[in-house]
């Protein structure tokens, strides 16, 4: 190709734009679909005849598997390279589950359509960020990434409401998954179109020789696991909630959604913040969602809603910092591995902290609450020692 023939470097940023959109697009879509459906799992689990115990399981180890599948996925992504097959095949599975959440007899059905989806996610989840990746080069990371979380959030809050419309309209829970079968669609449509556009950034990579992780990593994913395990789900907050009618069906997801908008919201704070003030940033997020705890458990209607703010803030602070940590602590050419093994541990241990505290919801309300502080106090206490080991390495 002659140089008359090659785009120019404005052609190619406007083209590397079109793209992040697309996926921005398609991430909005998808996160309409499966976060409209999170924010209503708890109670309708509930009215299938689900316990607290099973509620929090089925949360648990779909949280597992989206988090630790992704390790596997994201060697296998860069080993077939096949990026668009393995990302269109994870979306596809959310036209599939989710809708089909409405049909379930019984609970076990629901908690293997749930499982499902999760691992859709988990799938995709690595290709699409190697394609989105290529694209920020030509418009900037942090811009590129940025955009695209935007729109992310964005369907996150979405889809609750359209959840709240729903089961307004049926009174049921069931049938609202009906109506993300179209955001669903929508997220296959959209990838079709992004494929199209496609600006065909995806280079390869050599593949590094097996380097070790340095010790601080380690302790740093450790404190992460004992948040993780501390973290209470929102399906056994909204179970909860309905259990001691506290809030409404069509509340729920509403509650959802706005912990969505804040969790977008306080992400962006807390990511300034990190830049600025470094773990100390993510130790007060913590400070924050342990009030989550006993508001939720114990407060009333009141009670719930600072809750919910709490634990989405919480939450933002993690989705701002933790990954951040990582790159603060592990240099460029170790970090693939980095985040498949945090990912791999985070998610275990959400798992089984999801898992006693489902236990210890139907006997002692106190020993939960206590439990959840207590592994995130531990988990502070960790990232405050560490703030200074990530300092020297900064």
């Amino acid at each position: 190709m002659t140089s008359s023939q090659e785009p120019s470097a404005a052609e190619k940023r406007h083209a590397a734009l079109r793209f992040i959109v697309c996926l921005g697009i398609v991430s909005l879509f998808a996160d309409m679909t499966y976060e409209g459906a999170h924010s209503i799992i708890g109670p309708y689990l509930k009215d299938l005849g689900a316990t607290a115990f099973q509620v929090a399981f089925v949360a648990g180890i779909g949280e597992m598997l989206g988090a630790s599948l992704r390790f596997f996925s994201g060697r296998f992504a860069d080993r077939t390279r096949a990026y668009w097959t393995i990302t269109f095949l994870g979306y596809a599975m959310n036209v599939v589950a989710v809708p089909a959440l409405a049909f379930a007899a019984n609970w076990q059905t629901a908690a293997i359509l749930i499982v499902a989806e999760r691992t859709g996610k988990a799938l995709r989840g690595p290709a699409r960020d190697v394609l989105l990746s290529g694209a920020t080069q030509e418009v900037g990371h942090g811009w590129g990434f940025g955009l695209h979380s935007i729109m992310d959030q964005t369907g996150a809050v979405i889809g609750p409401l359209l959840m709240v419309a729903a089961v307004a309209k049926s009174h049921h829970f069931g049938p609202g998954f009906l109506w993300l079968a179209f955001p669903a669609l929508g997220t296959l449509a959209a990838l079709s179109m992004a494929r199209i556009l496609n600006p065909d950034h995806v280079k390869k990579v050599k593949v590094q020789s097996a380097q070790v992780l340095p010790h601080v990593f380690w302790l740093y994913v450790a404190a992460a696991g004992l948040l993780a395990c501390g973290f209470v789900d929102f399906p056994l907050l909204a179970y909860r909630f309905q259990s001691a009618n506290i809030s409404t069906a069509v509340e729920i997801p509403l509650l959802y959604a706005g912990a969505m908008g804040v969790n977008g919201l306080t992400a962006l704070i807390f990511g300034r913040m990190f830049d600025r003030f470094g773990l100390n940033t993510l130790v007060f997020g913590i400070l924050i969602s342990m009030m989550a705890l006993p508001l939720g458990f114990f407060g009333g209607p009141a009670g719930a809603i600072v809750s919910v703010a709490f634990w989405a803030t919480g939450l933002g602070a993690q989705d701002a910092c933790l990954r951040s940590g990582i790159a603060t602590v592990v240099s460029m050419n170790k970090r693939g591995s980095a985040f498949g093994a945090f990912n791999g541990v985070y998610g275990v241990m959400w798992f089984v902290g999801s898992l006693v505290m489902g236990l210890l919801y139907s006997r002692s309300l106190m020993g939960l609450v206590a439990f959840g502080i207590v592994a995130q106090l531990a988990a502070a206490v960790m990232f405050f020692r560490l703030r200074g080991m990530l300092t020297d390495r900064s």
